[in-house]
């Protein structure tokens, strides 16, 4: 009963998205999406709704509503902040490309996914290696990409999934 509870609730999240993205409406492709998505989510309905640990569903729904406007934010300024480096006559001295090391306080491995993706999704940082043990490596393009982590964003991600 789970697992068919699971499969469904993954087949509604997926199916709006490839409706949107795909941009067509007319039966043929509405019954392709319809094929694709049941067959991604009888593949990892387990996958997405089962892997929600610490809290409930909708509140991380609810969160991660919160958290996408956030991100695209940062994406967008970190975009400027690439600009600016590429741009600049002293383009050379500025860029200083550094690993840098931290230990995450995430214990959810989606809550550790959903960092490294958000990390990695911003310019400038790119995230190299994480373990379950929640220890970070991030390539970092120079000193402001690297102070800015783990931060804000660690904070908003353990929101999400209650660990806060």
């Amino acid at each position: 009963m789970k697992r068919k509870r699971d499969l469904a609730i993954t087949f509604c999240i997926m199916f709006p998205f490839w409706l949107v993205l795909s941009g067509r409406f007319d039966l043929f492709h509405v019954t392709l999406g319809v094929i694709s998505c049941g067959i991604v989510a009888s593949f990892s309905g387990d996958l997405l709704v089962s892997a929600i640990g610490g809290g409930s569903l909708p509140k991380v729904a609810r969160g991660f509503l919160r958290y996408i406007p956030w991100l695209l934010l940062q994406i967008f300024l970190s975009s400027l902040h690439m600009l600016r480096l590429s741009l600049h006559p002293r383009m050379r001295e500025l860029i200083d490309p550094r690993i840098i090391t931290f230990k995450s306080g995430l214990k959810d491995e989606l809550a550790l996914v959903t960092f490294a993706n958000s990390i990695t999704l911003t310019p400038g940082t790119i995230t190299v290696f994480v373990d379950l043990d929640g220890e970070f490596r991030v390539h970092a393009i120079d000193s402001k990409c690297a102070e800015a982590l783990p931060g804000e964003m660690e904070q908003r991600v353990e929101a999400i999934f209650g660990e806060k």
